[in-house]
C-alpha cells in the first residue's frame, strides 16, 4: 500500500482521495499455481487468474474453493505452492496484517465486528499505523498525537455517513441487523487504505434495498479507484454488476471472461449455472 493513500470521504459521503491502481492496463492482482491441501483433500489445485481494476466477480459451486482462496489470498492460510503478487510485491504466506499493509484486505461471510464494542470504536480499531498504539506512542502523546486521532476519528465519521450507518456510530455493533453489520465491515476495511477489497458474499441475506445501497456505494469507490474481487452466488448478480467474472470448479479456474462469455461456456453452464452441486 502506497503512503498517503488514506481514503478521505467528504461531508457529502463521497471519498475524494483514491488509493493508487498503478497502470490500469497491468492487473492488481495475479496469482500462480496456487494450491492448498488440508490433509487429503485438495482445497485449492494449481489456480493461476490476475484481477484487474475494476469489480471482478468469483464464482463457483459450493466446495469449488472460493473462501479458502480468499483465505490464502489474505495471509490466513498458507498456500503448500504457488505465489500471490500484488502489484510487483510477492505476499505469499505474509500474515493478514502485513498483506493489509501492502493493500489486500477482506471481509467475510459471517462479519466479524465486536460486539460489545460501539459501531464508532469498531472503526476507530481499523486504520494502521496509528502511534497511540506503539508503546512509545503511548508515552509520548503530543500534538503529532493528537492530530493522528483526531484525523481518524474524523474519517471514521466521513466513512460512516458514506455508508449511511452514521446514525449507529454509538449503538453496540452486536446490535445492528445483519445488513448493517455487513456495511460496518466494508467500511471498518475501508479505513486501512486499501487498494483492493476481496467481498466474501457481502449480499447474503441482505434485503433488496440495502443490496443496492451497498451495490451504488461499492459502484462508487470503484469509480474513486478501489477495486473489488467479489464472492455472490447471486449469478444474475454478478453478470450484471462485474466486469470479468472468474470460474472456480473443484479448487480449479475453470474459465475467465466477460460476463457475457462466462454465461455462454457450456463447461460454466454443466458445472455451475445448470450443475446439481450449487
Amino acid at each position: 500500500m502506497t503512503e498517503g493513500n488514506t481514503p478521505t470521504p467528504t461531508t457529502d459521503a463521497t471519498p475524494t482521495e483514491s488509493p493508487a491502481v498503478g497502470d490500469d492496463r497491468d492487473p492488481i492482482l495475479r496469482v500462480e499455481n496456487l494450491t492448498k491441501r488440508f490433509g487429503g483433500i485438495t482445497a485449492l489445485d494449481g489456480v493461476d487468474l490476475t484481477v484487474d481494476p475494476g469489480i471482478t466477480g468469483l464464482i463457483g459451486p459450493n466446495g469449488a474453493g472460493k473462501t479458502t482462496l480468499f483465505d490464502c489470498l489474505t495471509g490466513f492460510h498458507e498456500p503448500d505452492q504457488g505465489r500471490v503478487r500484488l502489484y510487483d510485491a510477492d505476499v505469499t504466506g505474509d500474515g493478514p496484517p502485513a498483506v493489509a499493509q501492502q493493500g489486500m484486505v477482506r471481509t467475510f461471510q459471517i462479519p466479524r465486528e465486536l460486539a460489545e464494542m460501539t459501531v464508532f470504536e469498531n472503526l476507530l480499531l481499523a486504520p494502521m499505523h496509528q502511534h497511540g498504539e506503539r508503546l512509545r506512542g503511548a508515552w509520548t502523546r503530543g500534538d503529532r498525537f493528537a492530530e493522528e486521532e483526531l484525523a481518524v476519528r474524523d474519517r471514521a465519521r466521513e466513512i460512516a455517513a458514506f455508508f449511511e450507518i452514521d446514525h449507529l456510530l454509538d449503538e453496540p455493533a452486536g446490535s445492528l441487523s445483519g445488513g448493517q453489520r455487513k456495511l460496518l465491515e466494508i467500511a471498518r476495511v475501508l479505513l486501512t487504505d486499501p487498494d483492493i477489497v476481496l467481498l466474501d458474499e457481502p449480499l447474503a441475506g441482505v434485503n433488496p434495498t440495502l443490496e443496492r445501497k451497498i451495490l451504488g456505494r461499492i459502484e462508487d469507490l470503484v469509480d474513486d479507484g478501489y477495486s473489488f474481487l467479489l464472492i455472490e452466488h447471486d449469478i444474475d448478480l454478478i453478470m450484471d454488476n462485474c466486469e470479468r467474472v472468474i470460474v472456480m470448479h473443484r479448487g480449479e479456474v475453470l474459465t475467465t471472461g466477460s460476463p457475457a462469455d462466462v454465461q455462454s461456456d457450456e463447461r460454466v453452464i454443466e458445472a455451475y449455472l445448470g450443475g446439481d452441486d450449487v
